[in-house]
């Protein structure tokens, strides 16, 4: 099932335009990008970001993305734009840094 476009423009709304939150339409879902870094997208309308060592302090739970792809931790709060802003800018910084492993 696609993410609808309404849906990720709530997703995108949750975060400050300082946060630097862009996202790409892809294959019918989209990629969520923080100052150019991927951290994670919008699969089947669940809001999921990579797994780092950083974001595991938050104690998210896993989900599959789509068929064949790594766990990703979903973020199942998603009106909560306060938590979605520190894990988004937590996990954007590991991948940057190389912390994500």
């Amino acid at each position: 099932m696609a993410t609808s476009k309404e849906y990720r423009d709530f997703i995108v709304e949750q975060f400050a335009p300082s946060d630097g939150i862009t996202s790409r339409f892809m294959m019918g879902e989209y990629l969520l990008y923080r100052q150019g870094v991927l951290f994670g997208g919008i699969y089947d309308g669940r809001m999921l970001v990579k797994i780092t060592n950083g974001n595991k302090k938050f104690g998210l739970s896993t989900a599959i993305p789509y068929d064949g792809a790594k766990p990703m931790y979903i973020i199942e709060d998603v009106e909560n734009s306060e938590l979605m802003r520190e894990i988004a800018q937590c996990t954007s910084e590991d991948i940057k840094s190389g912390k994500n492993k």
